[in-house]
């Protein structure tokens, strides 16, 4: 591919991209109407022209600036199916503490890509050692223990290609898969990928039948960000990348590179990539999701440490407060939208009134904000419904997972706080058996509130310790629709 501009960082010509699916196309095509957050874009006739078949090939400045915007709103996906990433371009950098089985089966995988193996103070290091030697890896072995961030960012200053892998020794991906994510970094504005992380039950227990929380975790991973790919950015659908599995830019995650961010924050062991991700957006750097490119991680071998695993997460949000302020505000909400929300949660007589005065309300403001257009009051009306929608979600989630001890008090004393508590119970399980086929509705629904109380605690201890209740707070949003809705 050649530049389509003198600006480095514009994209090359050659670069496709595509419209997605999920766009609302209004005023005879005149209009586009979706993305995360949402927004709406006016064509003009050429750009019209140019996307009539949903497609865009970049060939010089103008297109390559329409494409840009596009993919930056998630309103376009890039098509890389012609691109191809050598494989001397792309080292892997694997963090490992003991678990030697699992870094064999992670290493197995990952043939014939160059791989850096970081021990991180195993207590049986000669373990480790001899399933690296046997595989081929180059092994660091760090003295003392710093955790994945720190053994990531030990294994990144020793890379000398372009691009580098992380992946962790109990995720299993294989070459060809990383250098499909790889493949993103066409676009010189990427600086970091991840692929969809899937829960999935070691070898060794096949043949047995899954227990209720292995299935749970199967069908529904906290890792697992859905199948819906876009731009990552705080505030949209997808808000952050696992780094069990993450492709990107030496130079830009490098510590103390020229170009890049700092690496991992060393100190922290929770929440160190989704404080990556954000610095990089900061930064000004695309990051993306690819959920077309799978990765597999081992579930937790017991119900003890799966909910432990679950509370260490929640108690990350207190720190990501502190640094990233309101980016990690467990809602976003707009007045109208939480009232018609809390309104559908009570299930009264008046809930139906109230909720079609907020959807009314908040119609009259988005048309207000769209493009004139021949049915722009009929794709304000079907945005204010997502929008109530995704308040109702939103406020559910509050009240069974980031608020729930307050929740569980106010639930015990008023009728109305247990009848919106009950109404959330239902919403989320729908929506959940909804978007995760496949597991009976008995199992989703222990585990899924088991999922949310582990998370919740260690959401409130990791604010208690930090004396701020800032990773509670909602985050207003001043519109007339809510964020992500």
């Amino acid at each position: 591919m050649t530049t389509a501009a003198a600006d480095p960082a514009a994209l090359p010509d050659g670069f496709v991209i595509r419209l997605r699916a999920d766009l609302a196309v209004a005023d005879r095509g005149r209009l586009l109407v979706g993305g995360s957050p949402v927004r709406a874009v006016r064509l003009a006739a050429r750009a019209r022209r140019l996307l009539a078949g949903g497609r865009l090939t970049v060939d010089g400045p103008a297109t390559a600036t329409l494409a840009r915007r596009l993919l930056d709103g998630n309103l376009a996906d890039p098509v890389l199916d012609e691109l191809t990433v050598p494989h001397a371009d792309l080292t892997v950098v694997v963090p490992v503490r003991d678990r030697a089985a699992q870094l064999d089966r992670c290493l197995a995988a990952l043939v014939p890509l160059p791989v850096v193996v970081v021990d991180d103070a195993s207590h049986d290091p000669a373990s480790v050692a001899r399933v690296a030697r046997r595989r081929g890896a180059r092994l660091v072995a760090l003295s003392r223990n710093r955790g994945p961030a720190g053994a990531r960012n030990a294994g990144l200053a020793e890379v000398r290609t372009p691009l580098v892998a992380l992946v962790d020794s109990d995720v299993e991906v294989d070459a060809s898969a990383l250098l499909d994510l790889a493949r993103h970094c066409a676009d010189p504005q990427v600086a970091l990928v991840g692929p969809r992380v899937v829960g999935r039950v070691a070898a060794a227990a096949h043949g047995r039948r899954l227990r209720w929380y292995e299935r749970y975790d199967v069908a529904a991973s906290s890792l697992d960000l859905g199948r819906v790919g876009g731009r990552v950015l705080p505030g949209a659908a997808v808000g952050w990348l696992p780094s069990a599995c993450l492709v990107g830019r030496t130079a830009v995650l490098r510590p103390g590179g020229p170009v890049g961010v700092g690496g991992f924050e060393d100190t922290w062991r929770v929440a160190e990539d989704v404080d990556l991700v954000w610095r990089l957006a900061d930064a000004g750097h695309v990051v993306r999701y690819d959920p077309t490119v799978v990765a597999q991680h081992d579930v937790r071998p017991s119900v003890r440490t799966w909910l432990g695993r679950k509370f260490v997460y929640g108690t990350g949000g207190a720190d990501l407060a502190a640094r990233h302020g309101a980016k990690v505000a467990p809602a976003a909400l707009s007045l109208p939208v939480a009232l018609g929300a809390a309104a559908v949660l009570q299930r009264r007589w008046w809930s139906v009134p109230v909720a079609g005065a907020v959807v009314a309300l908040t119609t009259r403001s988005v048309r207000r904000r769209l493009p004139d257009g021949e049915d722009t009051t009929a794709v304000a009306t079907r945005l204010a419904l997502r929008g109530l929608g995704w308040g109702v979600r939103q406020e559910s989630a509050l009240l069974l997972r980031h608020w729930w001890p307050v929740a569980t008090v106010a639930a015990t004393r008023s009728p109305a706080a247990r009848r919106a508590v009950l109404t959330a119970v239902a919403v989320d399980l729908a929506v959940f058996l909804r978007e995760r086929p496949g597991i009976d509705p008995v199992t989703a629904l222990v585990a899924r509130r088991l999922d949310d109380l582990a998370y919740g605690a260690g959401l409130w201890w990791g604010a208690l310790r930090r004396r701020s209740l800032r990773c509670l707070a909602i985050r207003w949003t001043g519109r007339g629709w809510s964020g992500r809705g």
